[in-house]
């Protein structure tokens, strides 16, 4: 058991998902897997494997270079995990920003003050789980 870690506590640990909890919810949800299957929230993770994260509107791919289970600050992300998603995915990123939120169901007619507000937010903060930000120019990725 030496070198794993649960992978709800590390998705957490590795500030992927702002508390451990969003985390063990998304494993319940389907949103992390692992070579293609998708993860329960008590599976562990090792150091080499590489995590799937469906985030809308792309996945995200880390690789596990450290097995923690104790929350590391923002510096130590880095010595954590190593994005390596694909470019695809990371243009699909940046489209997405581009034209904005697409979040409406067609046929519920004009948003509301509140429902443009919200949009308004959504489109400057976006609107993911993940606590922190990745530097897309960085050579390290």
């Amino acid at each position: 058991m030496a070198g794993e870690v649960r992978i709800d506590k590390w998705l957490w640990a590795a500030r992927v998902f702002k508390t451990r909890t969003i985390a063990t919810e998304a494993c319940k949800k389907g949103r992390i897997s692992m070579n293609g299957t998708t993860m329960k929230a008590s599976r562990t993770v090792k150091v080499g494997d590489v995590v799937q994260v469906r985030k809308a509107p792309i996945i995200w791919s880390f690789k596990v270079l450290m097995a923690t289970g104790n929350r590391v600050g923002a510096k130590l992300v880095p010595e954590v995990l190593q994005n390596v998603t694909t470019s695809e995915q990371l243009e699909l990123l940046e489209l997405s920003k581009l034209n904005g939120f697409t979040g409406r169901a067609r046929g519920t007619g004009r948003p509301t003050k509140k429902d443009r507000r919200d949009i308004d937010e959504y489109a400057e903060n976006g609107d993911d789980e993940f606590d922190f930000e990745f530097d897309f120019d960085s050579k390290g990725a």
